[in-house]
C-alpha cells in the first residue's frame, strides 16, 4: 500500500513541552527580506508559529483581526499606516494581542509614547538575532521587553525612561520620522536616490516620497538646501 510511504514523507510535527504552548505570531514589516529572515528564524524554534505576514500597517490590522495571534511583531516605519498608528487601531479592536515593535532606531521619547499606547516590547533590528526569541517569551508571559532586557515593573521602567528623557537636551527634529532622519543623513553624505534605496532596501519611489515629506517639513526645496539645513540644525552628527 502507498499509504505508509506517503505518511513516511510527512514532515515531523513540532514537539513542544506541555508547559510551553506554541506562541502564534504575525510578522509585519514592509521589507520582504526582513519578513523572510524573521519568519525563518522564528519557525526554526518549535515554540513559535508564524500564522501570517503583513507588508504595511493596514494589512497588519487585517491579519491581526483575522488570525488573533498571541504576538504581533510590528515595524515602526510602515507604508500607508505608520506602526504607532496601526498599533492604536489594533489596541482599540483587539486588545488581547501583545505588540512588540521592531525598529532600526528609536528615541527615548518615542519608546515612552509606544509603551503608553500599548506596546509590550521594543526590539532593535540590529539585535533581533540575539533578543527576539527571549523578548517574545517575556512578553507572552506577561512581562515587558525594553532596551534588551525583561522588564517586570512597567511603572518603574517608565519613570526611569522619563527621567532619562528629561535629562537629555531637546533635539528639534521638525517632525521627521527616524527613517526620514536616516535619509537626511544619507543626503548630507552625498548619496543619490539609488544609493539610499540600496542602503535601506527600499524602492527609489519610496526614497522620493521620503524626500518630498522631508522638504515639506523642513521648508527646503533642494538637496543642497536640505544638507545645509541638516548641518545647521544638528539633524546629523557633526562629523
Amino acid at each position: 500500500m502507498t499509504v505508509t510511504k506517503d505518511l513516511g514523507k510527512l514532515p515531523p510535527a513540532k514537539v513542544v513541552p506541555a508547559s510551553r504552548p506554541i506562541i502564534r505570531l504575525v510578522v509585519a514589516d514592509d521589507h520582504p527580506v526582513v519578513r523572510f529572515g524573521v519568519k525563518n528564524m522564528l519557525m526554526a524554534d518549535p515554540g513559535f508559529e508564524v500564522v501570517a505576514e503583513a507588508e504595511d500597517g493596514d494589512v497588519a490590522i487585517t491579519q491581526v483581526l483575522e488570525h488573533e495571534p498571541d504576538i504581533l511583531l510590528l515595524d515602526v516605519q510602515m507604508p500607508r499606516l505608520p506602526g504607532l498608528e496601526a498599533m492604536r487601531a489594533i489596541m482599540s479592536r483587539s486588545p488581547r494581542v501583545k505588540i512588540i515593535l521592531l525598529t532600526s532606531t528609536i528615541s527615548t521619547q518615542q519608546i515612552i509614547e509606544a509603551l503608553q499606547i500599548g506596546a509590550r516590547g521594543i526590539v532593535l533590528k540590529d539585535s533581533v538575532a540575539g533578543d527576539l526569541g527571549e523578548s517574545i517569551r517575556a512578553v507572552a508571559s506577561g512581562d515587558y521587553w525594553i532596551g534588551g532586557e525583561r522588564v517586570v515593573n512597567l511603572v518603574m521602567a517608565l519613570h526611569g525612561l522619563m527621567q532619562k528623557a528629561a535629562a537629555q537636551p531637546e533635539r528639534k527634529t521638525f517632525g521627521l520620522t527616524p527613517r526620514e532622519l536616516e535619509v537626511v543623513g544619507c543626503i548630507v553624505e552625498g548619496c543619490s536616490n539609488k544609493d539610499v534605496a540600496r542602503q535601506f532596501n527600499i524602492s527609489e519611489e519610496t526614497v522620493k516620497r521620503h524626500l518630498s515629506n522631508i522638504f515639506d517639513k523642513t521648508g527646503v526645496s533642494t538637496r543642497l538646501e536640505l544638507a545645509l539645513f541638516a548641518i545647521s540644525h544638528k539633524l546629523v552628527a557633526s562629523d
